[in-house]
């Protein structure tokens, strides 16, 4: 019957996380990848919270590497776009090294979401097509896992289970 139940919020939430995504025009890959983060890094709000803020820096460098290297271009021509990308790609090795944004696969993951949506370089675009549904899907999986803990296997401890 827990199995049952399970399979049924799942798709439940999957199903209203897909309708969100249409109704508001976002990219729902994006929500589903913020999501599965959250199983992926551990399942605390608080985990979750980080690795938001170090995708989002993630997609903050994917910018500066668009913005500058299309500055460069006009000024070096052909390379400066791969002269952004060494700078500022290169720059990880010590942005990780900052307490609290250790964590490479997600600032990797904003690179990936920022360049696989393409979207334009405005504070207001890159909100609506990234950042919301990002935070979006982190959301589904802290709502989601609650629920499934507290009414599907009867605990609140969200750490040690092994359903995600």
């Amino acid at each position: 019957m827990k199995t049952i139940i399970f399979g049924a919020l799942m798709g439940l939430f999957g199903g209203l996380a897909v309708f969100l995504s249409i109704s508001l025009h976002w990219p729902g890959w994006v929500l589903f990848l913020a999501w599965v983060c959250f199983y992926l890094y551990g399942k605390s709000a608080k985990k979750a919270l980080n690795i938001y803020l170090q995708i989002t820096l993630g997609i903050v460098l994917a910018v500066l590497i668009e913005l500058v290297g299309g500055f460069l271009i006009g000024a070096i021509g052909g390379l400066g776009l791969y002269v952004a990308i060494f700078f500022f790609i290169g720059s990880l090795a010590f942005l990780i090294k900052i307490k609290g944004l250790h964590d490479l696969t997600a600032w990797f993951i904003g690179l990936v979401v920022f360049f696989g949506v393409e979207p334009e370089s405005t504070p207001i675009e890159i909100a609506h097509q990234l950042l919301l549904p990002m935070a979006a899907g982190f959301a589904f999986g802290i709502v989601v896992d609650m629920i499934v803990m507290k009414y599907v296997f009867g605990t609140g401890n969200t750490q040690g289970s092994h359903h995600g």
